[in-house]
């Protein structure tokens, strides 16, 4: 089983978005098993600033960074309508993928973004800038996962298509928010929420499940670096 980008769960297979761009036949479609939790529903309002959405931005046609970031501790805060949360990312894990996601984040190419893809129980999905669900930054990084890799309850991670070979990154990240998402180690891990759970708990309740489309926008404003 695997994870597509637009991550739409049918019985068995679910579609988590691209984490890159590309010929659409494959841009946007990758397998993924059902969401285990129990369903939660369709979230309205859940105390967060009620905003329009910002406009779709283009496919980016930047390149990857050439190295990887000096040794240390990384930490993301992730600034929405919602609230904030932050990542502590983990260079160990996927040095490639870990750079490429701070280099983004401090190019300013998550502002005005949204979380697209919202399945209550399973994951929240943002980092596209045209907000389809098959957009990127133009190019890929790939770290392969272990194979002792889970996708546990905060455990943040990058989408790929189901085309794309195991570990392969564009700009797409997903949160998990089941307490065990129970997929393959295929995708890229870059981190955990450490801080703002319940703020991604918020966000991971204005889902449709039969859609998985958000049921009020949910805005990326910007990702803050913090840098050892």
């Amino acid at each position: 089983m695997q994870l597509r980008p637009a991550l739409l769960i049918l019985a068995l297979v679910a579609l988590l978005a691209a984490g890159c761009g590309g010929d659409e036949s494959t841009s946007d479609t990758t397998e993924a098993p059902a969401a285990t939790t129990p369903d939660t529903g369709t979230g309205t309002d859940a105390g967060c600033e009620q905003v329009a959405a910002p406009a779709p931005k283009p496919e980016g046609a930047l390149k990857a960074p050439t190295g990887p970031l000096a040794a240390g501790e990384y930490r993301a805060t992730v600034k929405t309508n919602c609230g904030d949360f932050t990542i502590t990312l983990d260079q160990k894990a996927s040095p490639k993928t870990v750079a490429s996601f701070v280099s983004l984040a401090e190019k300013g190419f998550y502002d005005d973004t949204v979380f697209h893809r919202i399945v209550p129980g399973f994951v929240i999905q943002g980092g596209d800038p045209t907000a389809t669900g098959g957009g990127g930054p133009g190019y890929s990084t790939v770290d392969m996962p272990a194979q002792s890799t889970t996708y546990k309850l905060g455990t943040v991670a990058m989408a790929k298509t189901a085309a794309e070979a195991p570990g392969t990154s564009g700009s797409q990240f997903f949160v998990v928010t089941a307490e065990d998402a129970q997929l393959p180690p295929d995708y890229a891990v870059i981190g955990k929420v450490t801080e703002g759970m319940d703020v991604v708990t918020v966000i991971g309740l204005l889902g449709d499940p039969a859609t998985e489309a958000p049921s009020q926008p949910v805005v990326v404003e910007t990702i803050e670096i913090e840098r050892p």
